[in-house]
């Protein structure tokens, strides 16, 4: 289960936020993005453990989805799994003009942020380091995979000098593994480093890969 201790539920323009906030004087902001029919409480089983001068906020997308939570596009039939970069621009515009405004209301600078999504919420974190590079500082791809129609923006390396932070199960039946090595070309293609760990699981993040990824974000 999620650690949900010392954070708190608040609603934000249309949003609905859970944050931990930080005592530290010059606070971190780290995104959380859920997957596809997740919510605000799916991502912090990732985040336990992580640095105390992290603000982290996880909003809840603002699509139902099917059979229940949420999803970063409106439900497509027959496209599942497989969202593209029209149907996720909405969102990530949007995520974008959270983080500025929010901040701002908590009094805390967030010209450079940190974010860390799951499956379709990676899907998300990819889209908003492409398309805002220089807002982005660390980018943590967890089970998911780069939206089709980012080809343009891709060859423009907009990821140069930044090293991602991907981890994949070779069993993942919901996003198979042969996508996620080719979503980590794309973004060597878009000039990261990459930081791989792959393991023998499913759609989900095994303990070491979990182990890796903290370690990537203390750095």
């Amino acid at each position: 289960m999620p650690d949900l201790s010392n954070t708190s539920l608040i609603t934000f323009d249309d949003w609905t936020l859970r944050i931990r906030a930080s005592k530290h004087q010059s606070p971190r902001l780290l995104l959380l993005l859920h997957g596809l029919t997740g919510d605000e409480n799916s991502m912090w089983v990732f985040a336990r453990d992580l640095p105390s001068d992290y603000w982290m906020v996880a909003p809840r997308a603002l699509h139902p989805a099917e059979p229940g939570g949420y999803s970063w596009r409106p439900v497509q039939t027959g496209t599942f799994g497989r969202p593209s970069f029209e149907e996720l621009l909405p969102a990530a515009e949007g995520l974008i003009r959270l983080i500025d405004e929010y901040s701002a209301s908590a009094g805390f600078d967030a010209s450079a942020f940190d974010v860390m999504g799951f499956s379709q919420g990676a899907a998300m974190s990819n889209m908003l380091a492409l398309l805002y590079p220089q807002r982005v500082r660390k980018l943590g791809i967890l089970a998911g995979f780069v939206p089709s129609g980012l080809d343009d923006l891709i060859l423009k390396r907009p990821l140069t000098g930044k090293t991602v932070f991907v981890t994949h199960g070779t069993r993942d039946d919901m996003v198979p593994i042969d996508r996620a090595r080719a979503s980590v070309a794309l973004l060597e293609q878009a000039g990261a480093r990459i930081n791989y760990c792959e393991d023998e699981v499913g759609h989900k993040v095994s303990i070491t890969c979990l182990r890796a990824l903290r370690s990537y974000l203390e750095d």
